[in-house]
């Protein structure tokens, strides 16, 4: 964000657009999240068997499993002749499973069998593992293997045509143990060596998706991480950010789960201080949270515990000394995020009270502090926090904490209270405030986070009365960079209870300013914003996104843009949808050839429409009257 000679801070400085947080963040004050660390010995001080003493994959042998993976792909998804394949090919996975494992090509090759493993097969694999399981669950190829396993889990786990079969051939070829023996026995042979494991940098990986497993819920994050293990062919397939996963587990599992957990009570320091045993710690309490949340508060408890007994800080509580480290600080703000709002309350009456402009300064700090306020739901903690993080929030902009803002914004949106203080704040922050006039120009200034004067390129001096604003000026400038942060500003601000200041500002934008913030990644949502918000009646909706009539094609041929498209159709009466597809059937040539634009014309049926537009209107109206009834459906 821009300030401008008015503030306080150096004239003509941009506002950051927030410390970026994440592996090795420029500005973060993060080092990379993972980290190398020699190899632990085992506790009874045996040594391990040299590299040499464990099986090499031959090439030919590689060369075979590449074939048959290449073969089983393009093969017919379901039949005999696939289940076969699939069972020859496993066979002989079995009997190099530990070769395959801890080969890089073969390691890759192998977590995509195991996605097309039954469960059988899949417990032979496992039980070829087990026997070098400390081994594998360590190796930087294995550890990707014993994932992949443990991820099967939601598909295979209580299918009852696989237990029937499993059992009918348990005579023939000796005693196997069933899935859910095999992950209970790993949770053992985990809880045996606890610190080891989650110590390790690649045992951390096993432990971590081995607590999501016995919870039954798949956090996205680390799916995500395991993800990037994978073949430059599946990392460039695309990802979609979506929420936990939840799947049923036997009870064996929650109980093992508890077990497993009670293990970081007896080394809690370890677990706060070590960056890659945190990470264990950090998921566990997300998984604890959703499935046995006394079990969360209970480790919460432990970890608050052992921080406040530390030495007291000179300005205050011993948390603020963890609060700014950059281990213990990410594991503080796991705490916060599943802490129930009587904890919450009293962690901020204990430690937090009095500290927060202090906190949102800090450059690891201000991140605990973010959550602190994501986790904020009662007006009760609300107040006070807002009461004495209000005044500074000029003062954090500039200082690119920006994320520190946005939370703020967002704990006003989802409790209610304090809307119309905190709008009133942003706009003396950007310097939007006085005259009236200028405030119109909020939002192109919230999605670039810059103040009035940087944004326009004007130089006023220093306590010199602010000048009106210029509409001539403001629309023949093209609409500046929407930021990620300045469009989640937007959302939040359009989802308060009076959201007219926003929406007459995006009104205010010229037909080619508002194309732009549509066909921008990060605008395109400030737009989604203003067709669900339910503070936006549909009168005001039209009214703001009127100059977009015009810049349908334009919209339609772009990535971003036709999703808006589309969203704008979804929702539009007949009347306008007429009017959209006129202007589009004007063009239609163009856009069948488009890359985004042929899908546009067949949402709206433009052939249709511009071949038969008497039954285009009926489909139309019996689409409306579908979505009418559906509509009355939800509200009841």
């Amino acid at each position: 964000m821009g300030l401008g000679p008015r503030s306080p801070h150096q004239a003509g400085r941009r506002f950051p657009a927030g410390g970026k947080r994440g592996r090795g963040a420029k500005g973060s004050g993060r080092p990379p999240a993972g980290r190398q660390r020699p190899p632990c010995p085992p506790p009874d001080g045996r040594s391990e068997p040299a590299p040499d003493a464990y099986p090499h994959l031959s090439p030919e042998a590689l060369g075979y499993f590449r074939r048959a993976l290449s073969a089983l792909k393009e093969a017919p998804e379901t039949g005999e002749e696939r289940e076969l394949m699939v069972h020859n090919i496993l066979k002989e996975v079995e009997a190099q499973a530990l070769a395959l494992a801890t080969n890089r090509t073969g390691s890759e090759m192998l977590q995509e069998l195991l996605g097309f493993s039954p469960l059988k097969s899949l417990c032979r694999v496992w039980a070829a593992l087990r026997s070098d399981l400390r081994f594998v669950a360590c190796h930087r190829c294995g550890v990707h293997v014993l994932q992949s396993a443990l991820l099967q889990l939601p598909r295979l786990l209580g299918s009852p045509a696989e237990e029937e079969e499993e059992e009918e051939e348990e005579g023939k070829d000796g005693p196997l143990e069933t899935l859910e023996e095999l992950v209970l026995g790993l949770a053992a042979e985990v809880c045996g060596d606890f610190l080891f494991y989650c110590g390790d940098t690649h045992g951390s990986f096993v432990v971590r998706t081995l607590l999501q497993v016995l919870g039954g819920t798949l956090l996205e994050s680390e799916r995500a991480r395991h993800r990037g293990s994978q073949s430059p062919e599946a990392q460039r397939a695309p990802t979609r950010e979506c929420k936990p996963t939840d799947f049923e587990v036997p009870e064996t599992f929650l109980n093992c789960l508890q077990d497993v957990s009670s293990c970081f009570l007896k080394d809690i320091a370890v677990f706060i201080t070590d960056k890659i045993s945190s990470f264990c710690l950090q998921v566990a309490l997300q998984i604890l949270h959703r499935k046995r949340p006394q079990c969360c508060a209970h480790l919460c408890n432990a970890v608050i515990g052992y921080l406040s007994s530390r030495n007291s800080s000179a300005d205050g509580s011993p948390l603020l000394l963890f609060l700014r480290d950059q281990t213990s600080s990410r594991l503080l703000e796991q705490v916060l995020l599943v802490s129930e709002p009587p904890r919450l309350q009293s962690l901020f009456e204990d430690h937090f009270r009095g500290q927060l402009q202090t906190l949102a300064a800090h450059p690891i700090a201000n991140f605990p502090l973010q959550r602190l306020l994501d986790a904020i739901t009662t007006p009760e903690l609300l107040s006070p926090v807002f009461e004495e993080l209000s005044p500074a929030l000029e003062a954090v902009l500039a200082q690119g904490h920006s994320g520190v803002v946005i939370a703020l914004v967002g704990a006003c949106r989802r409790v209610g209270t304090h809307q119309s203080q905190v709008l009133q704040l942003l706009l003396e922050a950007f310097h939007c405030a006085e005259p009236s006039s200028r405030q119109v120009a909020c939002v192109p200034l919230f999605a670039a986070l810059m103040a009035y004067e940087v944004y326009y390129g004007l130089a006023e001096e220093e306590g010199a009365v602010p000048a009106e604003h210029q509409v001539e000026m403001a629309t023949a400038r093209d609409l500046g960079e929407v930021t990620v942060l300045g469009s989640l500003l937007l959302q939040h601000l359009l989802h308060f209870s009076s959201p007219g200041l926003i929406l007459r500002s995006l009104g205010a934008l010229t037909g080619p300013q508002l194309l732009a913030l549509a066909q921008s990644p990060a605008g395109s949502h400030v737009v989604d914003a203003v067709l669900t918000s339910p503070s936006v009646t549909r009168k005001q909706r039209r009214h703001a996104l009127k100059t977009l009539k015009g810049q349908y094609v334009a919209l339609a041929c772009s990535r971003h843009g036709s999703r808006v498209l589309d969203a704008i159709w979804s929702g539009a009466a007949l009347g306008a949808r007429k009017e959209i597809a006129a202007e589009l059937g004007e063009r239609n040539q163009e856009l069948i050839r488009d890359t985004f634009g042929h899908h546009v014309a067949r949402n709206v049926a433009l052939t249709t429409f511009l071949k038969r537009r008497e039954a285009w209107e009926q489909q139309q109206g019996a689409v409306a009257k579908r979505r009418r009834a559906l509509n009355s459906v939800l509200e009841d």
